[in-house]
């Protein structure tokens, strides 16, 4: 890691900024060296309305699966429209998708955690490495209410599994907060949102959750909220 940055000091200088302000000094201090990991949820188009304030060229970029939900590539191709902002598309290995899928069937993940970890693992963590390459930080839409597994963010992380800091801007936000904001500037987001979907990831892992649910209890519901995380925010 560059010596100059140092976590605890950031944390304790971005301490009650404001998710714009925090922003705004990680594009300053990182230059060309940071990248936002937009899954085009509530959140992430929060954070890419302040990008296109701050820095239309922003480096922005989203993972796409091959199992994403219809209204997922609507909202993608809604938002570049609407800020004229570049967010680059990485895609899963096609020979790894396809050992997989040939040696332990197309849905595979309902079967075990250490499968649905497999195929989380070839869809979205090896694209991620690739995006960050070159990177020393990336940008995320992660809220400490969100699960079990999220309590504990900080703004500023040691992301040990991709070897470079992770900023949280949206760390304190409330969910009202995130709604609020969306619709208060007219942000553009999921149609499934109106629908039951707090929390949008795959279309076979994904559900619609029943009222005093979890707000994650759509994502893997045959799991339990200990394990429900895919690997791209694991932290050691």
């Amino acid at each position: 890691m560059n010596p100059a940055y140092n976590i605890d000091k950031l944390n304790e200088l971005w301490n009650g900024l404001s998710a714009h302000e925090i922003l705004e000094k990680a594009l300053e201090l990182f230059g060309r060296k940071i990248s936002f990991a937009t899954s085009l949820g509530a959140e992430d188009q929060v954070l890419t309305y302040m990008l296109s304030k701050i820095d239309k060229s922003a480096s922005i970029f989203t993972l796409d699966t091959g199992r994403v939900f219809p209204e997922t590539y609507d909202l993608l191709h809604r938002t570049i429209n609407r800020y004229g902002m570049a967010i680059k598309s990485y895609y899963p290995e096609t020979s790894q998708v396809e050992e997989m899928v040939n040696n332990k069937g197309i849905n595979l993940f309902y079967e075990s955690i250490e499968n649905r970890k497999l195929c989380c693992h070839v869809r979205k963590i090896v694209p991620l490495r690739r995006a960050l390459q070159g990177m020393d930080a990336w940008i995320t839409g992660l809220r400490s209410e969100q699960s079990v597994t999220r309590t504990d963010l900080k703004i500023v992380e040691w992301d040990s599994g991709n070897s470079l800091l992770k900023i949280n801007p949206l760390l304190d936000w409330s969910e009202e907060q995130v709604w609020d904001f969306i619709k208060s500037n007219s942000i553009p987001y999921n149609k499934l949102h109106d629908k039951g979907f707090p929390s949008i990831g795959c279309q076979p892992c994904t559900r619609a959750i029943e009222k005093g649910e979890d707000l994650r209890a759509g994502r893997w519901w045959w799991e339990l909220p200990e394990s429900k995380e895919c690997g791209l925010h694991g932290r050691k």
